[in-house]
């Protein structure tokens, strides 16, 4: 494990927040625990932000065109650290098989599987789609999108953008703003 501590990078950066030495070290302590899932070259994007009382730690990390993403929101920004990295190695644990041919060869091979690993993180065999639906899609801008989105009580809207005639999704974001997603080719 020492090895993905060293050799992980580690961008990290805070919004209303000092980031501390001590931040930085329990970031890099922790998050060398799914380093050994990847290669020494990854990348992990971590924010920390400050909203009132809430301690805000974002982890993001591409890895061969899988991405890895943890947000969670405590009192405590050293609680906050903590719960990410269970949820980053439950979201790995999770889709091992999937993963397993993505990710860093034998990474899995470091795993003990004690009865309660086995029992508590079930490994999710198939992803089934229990309800499918189609619909127009007509141009319309983000704004109209928007508006769209929140008449129909929904989370996100999939529309075909007026402006540049590719299909798009906004999106309601956690911090009650919105997100656009656009095609790359």
């Amino acid at each position: 494990m020492k090895g993905a501590l060293i050799h992980m990078k580690f961008i990290i950066s805070g919004k209303h927040i000092n980031v501390t030495d001590a931040l930085k070290e329990k970031i890099k302590k922790k998050l060398g625990k799914v380093g050994k899932y990847f290669s020494e070259s990854t990348e992990a994007q971590v924010t920390m932000s400050v909203e009132k009382v809430r301690q805000i730690i974002e982890v993001t990390i591409h890895y061969n065109g899988v991405v890895f993403r943890a947000e969670v929101a405590t009192d405590d920004m050293y609680s906050s650290i903590d719960k990410a990295v269970d949820i980053l190695e439950r979201q790995i644990r999770k889709n091992k098989t999937r993963l397993e041919k993505r990710l860093h060869k034998d990474a899995f091979k470091s795993i003990e599987d004690s009865e309660n690993e086995q029992s508590a993180i079930e490994e999710e065999h198939n992803y089934e789609v229990v309800k499918s639906k189609k619909f127009a899609i007509k141009p319309m801008t983000v704004e109209e999108a928007i508006l769209q989105m929140n008449l129909v009580g929904h989370e996100f809207f999939v529309f075909s953008n007026a402006d540049t005639k590719e299909v798009n999704v906004v999106y309601k974001r956690k911090d009650n703003n919105y997100g656009l997603i656009e095609p790359e080719f």
